[in-house]
């Protein structure tokens, strides 16, 4: 029995919207008919010589009229507005889903305004590059990568099957948890780190009159901790104004962290910080160790 043909509407055909269209063309061939709605003329051309879509646009309604899914890749502060614009001509049975990193603030504004007939389906795949759009793209991207689906949006059943038989093409690693853990999850996994190496670079930036030296001695170390500090500002900017809470409580957590080292420091208490390099690094091999362990594979 051949498998039933999709059509899917990409909002934002960037580095995650892109390579979702090019791994489910590759896998799903003619089951799959994908639209995208691009900002400009070179991104639809992009998008389409790509791959990654079939057909580009900038008119709204031309790319979502027919869609079965809708997924949602623009920066969280765009998601909302965008919904509102589509939702005239999605049709009945529609699923909205989204790459949005914080999924509280998304929701509690979609929940006043879809129709009965219109399911919303949080999503967060935990992959991305420094680089952004649809250039950017990869087929792989998802691959091994964790896949957070929120299951409390009140999606019938039926609607869950179907977007998970569509997402399963991507090989992420899929686990479901609510949304208010998934945005403290998120603030100490991946918001906290990247305002932690944006502050690096800040930091280095402020070295003053050491700063030509400083440069000749980047290696490895410095930039494998701040790569992720070249990622896209409009996003991570509007990460920090969706999840402020959950960021904050972590970074204060995260001071407080830097300041029982600089006390050691002070103190030359050498075992205080050898103890503390050694819990680090023990937590953090038995947490790669074990964190394939923790996702639905199937």
């Amino acid at each position: 029995m051949s498998e039933e043909r999709v059509n899917l509407a990409i909002i934002g055909v960037g580095l995650i919207g892109g390579s979702l269209g090019l791994c489910l063309k590759e896998k799903m061939g003619e089951n799959i008919y994908i639209t995208g709605l691009c900002r400009t003329k070179a991104s639809m051309d992009n998008a389409v010589k790509l791959g990654a879509v079939d057909y580009a646009d900038a008119d709204i309604e031309t790319v979502v009229k027919d869609a079965d899914i809708v997924f949602l890749s623009p920066p969280v502060l765009q998601i909302v507005p965008m919904v509102e614009k589509i939702l005239p001509y999605l049709k009945k049975g529609a699923i909205l889903t989204d790459a949005g990193s914080t999924k509280q603030y998304i929701w509690q504004h979609l929940q006043k305004i879809l129709p009965e007939d219109v399911y919303y389906i949080a999503g967060h795949p935990m992959t991305g590059r420094e680089k952004s759009g649809v250039t950017a793209a990869q087929k792989d991207l998802f691959v091994g990568k964790a896949y957070v689906i929120v299951e409390d949006t009140g999606a019938p059943k039926e609607a869950h099957e179907k977007l998970m038989r569509v997402l399963r093409h991507t090989g992420a690693n899929f686990t479901t948890m609510d949304i208010a853990k998934h945005d403290r999850c998120a603030s100490v996994i991946s918001h906290v780190p990247h305002v932690t190496a944006a502050a690096l670079v800040t930091l280095l930036n402020r070295t003053g009159g050491d700063l030509d030296s400083c440069i000749k001695l980047i290696g490895g170390g410095f930039k494998d901790t701040t790569r992720i500090a070249s990622s896209n500002a409009d996003m991570w900017a509007d990460i920090c104004m969706t999840n402020g809470e959950a960021i904050v409580t972590n970074l204060k957590q995260l001071q407080n962290i830097l300041g029982e080292v600089i006390t050691a420091c002070e103190n030359h208490d050498r075992q205080a910080v050898h103890d503390y390099f050694v819990a680090s690094k023990q937590r953090r091999d038995s947490l790669l160790q074990n964190a394939a362990q923790k996702f639905d594979t199937n």
